[in-house]
């Protein structure tokens, strides 16, 4: 059980790692609904891991309490918000910054990109343009690389079992390496090792310092460290490559470059761009698949409108935005499956949601996996359907057209699109009889073993 919690509960260590404690005298100050603390050193720790993740422990909370809870962690007020109504009343003065770029920032202890906020706004702005840049540059790849999935699952008799999950991996880390590091990683080779040394990267990322508060051993934390370095030097390689010279594909680095950043700073942003890239868009892609094998009658739908759209055509980046049903299709993936079942803000000022103060240099928590299957919001929120309108916490739109998207989502996506189009157009996506999908509630929720499915040939 404590493997579920691990990962979660590391989103909060990052950060509240330099910020002041509020005192015992200051719990009863808040006054906001929740629980006191199990202990004085760990506060509800405990109740989070005895939970199972972070997640199932919110869920529970803003059941017994309401839309506005409050837990401890460490000596440390966490406010949650639980529904769409208390969201957007948050005003955060600092929402220029991607929570989960700066807890992976945290984890993997880089300093940079702690600026203003005129340079913060600056810099999201580049990266916005370095994605945008590398996936016109590279769409023609992009399409490549789906069609060589195609081609893989059409030769596989109609029985066979696809290991979804692995397959996904391997796509999303092929397709975000060459975007973001370029031309290096066509070699498979080089994508395996550096899938490699991503995985431990991302399962041992946090676990050292968890383990650390819960006096356990920290062992797996030299792999970890050993595994960056080889991420870090392949990066700082490549970086001094792009710099040097001009290269006909324009890759996410070179927006980096010319943005007149210094080399640690690219270093550690390009890392984190690889490491949250890779995660989100093989689970977005994983659970897309997956959900349409369970309903017929939206894959159905979806390779309608892409007859409809494409024709005898290959996708093109035009083409994605006249692909509105499939859109609504990943939107509705990204809710059913809580994706992304949390992020979090540093209450930088005192603020006030409903007739609640939030203390300042309070850690406010956007529950959205609890937003996301609101039964007040959603006919039927634990259901995967397409017959209401999908939105999001920003409007009523979601996917790369969305202004509050992370560089990331706007990624996954965008890939995710390109992806469909190509396998919905020639095959039937299948589920296996009898297999049950257990939850991982992690910073990016996931199966728990392998997802399989089958495919058949489409006449």
């Amino acid at each position: 059980m404590l493997d579920f919690a691990i990962f979660a509960i590391t989103f909060l260590l990052a950060l509240v790692g330099a910020v002041l404690y509020l005192y015992p005298a200051s719990r009863q100050a808040a006054g906001i609904p929740g629980i006191p603390p199990t202990e004085e050193k760990d506060g509800n720790l405990p109740d989070i891991v005895h939970s199972g993740s972070l997640h199932e422990f919110l869920v529970n909370l803003h059941e017994r309490y309401g839309p506005v809870v409050s837990f401890w962690f460490g000596r440390r007020l966490v406010v949650s918000l639980g529904t769409i109504d208390v969201l957007k009343q948050h005003i955060n003065p600092n929402k220029t910054l991607d929570s989960f770029e700066t807890m992976l920032k945290s984890l993997l202890r880089y300093q940079s990109g702690c600026g203003s906020g005129s340079e913060n706004h600056m810099r999201k702005k580049l990266y916005e343009n370095g994605v945008t840049d590398s996936l016109q540059s590279n769409f023609d790849l992009l399409l490549k690389l789906s069609e060589e999935l195609l081609d893989k699952w059409l030769s596989y008799p109609e029985s066979q079992h696809v290991p979804l999950s692995q397959h996904m991996l391997g796509f999303a880390m092929k397709s975000v390496t060459q975007m973001v590091m370029g031309s290096t990683f066509e070699d498979d080779q080089e994508v395996i090792r550096f899938q490699k040394n991503h995985g431990t990267v991302k399962s041992e990322v946090g676990r050292g310092e968890l383990e650390t508060s819960l006096g356990k051993s920290m062992g797996r934390l030299e792999n970890k460290e050993d595994s960056l370095m080889q991420l870090e030097s392949i990066l700082k390689k490549i970086i001094k490559e792009r710099k040097r010279r001009n290269f006909g594909q324009h890759i996410f680095i070179d927006s980096l470059v010319q943005g007149n950043l210094n080399d640690q700073q690219i270093l550690e942003d390009s890392m984190i761009f690889s490491l949250a890239g890779c995660i989100i868009t093989a689970k977005l892609c994983t659970w897309a698949i997956l959900f349409l094998t369970t309903c017929e009658e939206v894959q159905q739908k979806l390779y309608t409108e892409i007859n409809r759209v494409l024709g005898n055509s290959p996708i093109t980046p035009e083409k994605i935005e006249q692909l509105r049903y499939c859109r609504h299709v990943l939107c509705e993936t990204v809710r059913t499956a809580k994706l992304t079942p949390l992020s979090a803000r540093l209450q930088d000022i005192e603020g006030k949601i409903d007739q609640f103060i939030i203390p300042r240099e309070t850690l406010v928590l956007y529950a959205l996996g609890v937003v996301l299957q609101d039964p007040n919001t959603w006919p039927s929120p634990h259901k995967y359907e397409l017959s209401v309108i999908v939105f999001t916490i920003g409007g009523p739109n979601c996917g790369p057209q969305d202004e509050s998207a992370s560089k990331q989502d706007k990624f996954a996506y965008m890939v995710t699109t390109v992806l469909l189009s190509v396998l919905v157009k020639r095959l039937h996506l299948l589920s296996v009889k009898g297999q049950v999908i257990e939850t991982k509630y992690e910073l990016v929720t996931s199966s728990r073993e392998e997802a399989w499915i089958t495919v058949s040939k489409r006449d």
